[in-house]
C-alpha cells in the first residue's frame, strides 16, 4: 500500500528557530527581548511544541490559541494549530474543516516561504486521504513551485497522479458497464414489448374469430327465422301469388259460363231479332 510522506507528522508543525529567524529578518521589533508581550508569545509556541509531541494535542491547542491571543497575525502559532486540529480530528469533521481553512489562507497569503510550502502540502495530504485527487496534485504543486527541493511534495505528487488515473479508469469501465445495462434493459424492453403485442395480436384475432364465428351462427339462426317470417306473413296475407292467379282464372271461367248461359237463354225464349231496313230507291 502506497504511503504519503509526513502526514501530519511531527515536522508539521515550525519551532521558534523558525519564528526567530523570521523576525530577525523582516526586523521586527516585537523580537527585542524587552517586549513583554513578544516572550510570552513565544513561550506559548514553546509550550505548544512541547505538549504536542507529547501528543497531548488538545492541549497544544490551546497553548497556539494563547499565543494569537497576544499576536493574530503570528504564520507559525496559525500554521502550528492547523497541525494539532488536524491531528485531533473530530467525528463532525469540524476540527479538519477549521484547519483546511487555516492552511489555504497560510498557503496562498504567508510570507513566510517555508510556511506557504507546508501549508500546501498538507493541504495536498489532506485531499489525497479524501480521494480528492486532482486538488491534491494541485496543492503538491504549489508546494513545489515554493521548494522545488522538496522531495516528499514530488513524490506525494507521483502517487497522486498514478491514483487519479486508477480512479479515471475506474470510473470508465463503470461507465461501459452501465452503459451496457442500459442496453441490456433496452432490448429486454424491446423483447417484452415484441411479445406484448404478439399477445394482443393474438387475442384480437381470437375475439376477431370469435365475433365472425358470432355472426355466423347469427346469419344461420336468422336464414331459417326469415324464412318462417315469410311463411307466416303469406299465411297471414291468405293467398300465394300461385293460388290467386288460380282463382283469377276460375273467376274468369265462371264469368264466360254465367256469359254463355244468359245468351242461350235469350235465343230459348224467342228474343226478337233486327229487321234489315232498306233504303227507298
Amino acid at each position: 500500500m502506497n504511503r504519503l510522506f509526513a502526514t501530519l507528522a511531527a515536522t508539521i508543525i515550525i519551532s521558534l528557530s523558525g519564528l526567530n529567524a523570521k523576525a530577525d529578518a523582516t526586523g521586527d521589533s516585537k523580537t527585542s527581548t524587552g517586549d513583554n508581550s513578544t516572550r510570552r508569545e513565544r513561550n506559548y509556541i514553546v509550550d505548544g511544541n512541547r505538549l504536542y509531541r507529547k501528543e497531548r494535542y488538545a492541549d497544544a491547542e490551546v497553548a497556539y490559541r494563547k499565543a494569537l491571543e497576544l499576536d493574530a497575525m503570528s504564520e507559525i502559532a496559525r500554521y502550528n494549530l492547523a497541525a494539532s486540529l488536524l491531528r485531533q480530528g473530530s467525528a463532525s469533521g469540524e476540527n479538519q474543516k477549521n484547519a483546511s481553512q487555516i492552511l489555504t489562507s497560510l498557503a496562498t497569503e504567508a510570507q513566510d516561504a517555508t510556511v506557504a510550502e507546508l501549508a500546501a502540502f498538507n493541504l495536498g495530504n489532506i485531499a489525497y486521504n479524501g480521494q480528492d485527487y486532482s486538488r491534491a496534485i494541485e496543492c503538491y504543486k504549489q508546494s513545489l513551485r515554493r521548494n522545488p527541493d522538496n522531495d516528499k511534495a514530488r513524490e506525494n505528487l507521483r502517487l497522486a497522479q498514478k491514483k487519479q488515473q486508477e480512479q479515471q479508469n475506474q470510473n470508465q469501465n463503470q461507465d461501459q458497464d452501465q452503459n451496457k445495462d442500459q442496453d441490456q434493459n433496452k432490448d429486454q424492453n424491446k423483447d417484452q414489448n415484441k411479445d406484448q403485442n404478439q399477445d394482443q395480436n393474438q387475442d384480437q384475432n381470437q375475439d376477431q374469430n370469435k365475433d365472425q364465428n358470432q355472426d355466423q351462427n347469427q346469419n344461420q339462426q336468422q336464414q331459417p327465422q326469415d324464412q318462417q317470417q315469410q311463411q307466416q306473413q303469406q299465411q297471414q296475407s291468405g293467398i300465394s301469388k300461385e293460388n290467386a292467379e288460380k282463382i283469377l282464372k276460375a273467376m274468369e271461367n265462371e264469368e264466360n259460363a254465367t256469359r254463355q248461359r244468359i245468351n242461350a237463354e235469350r235465343k230459348k225464349n224467342g228474343a226478337p231479332s233486327r229487321r234489315q231496313v232498306t233504303n227507298p230507291w
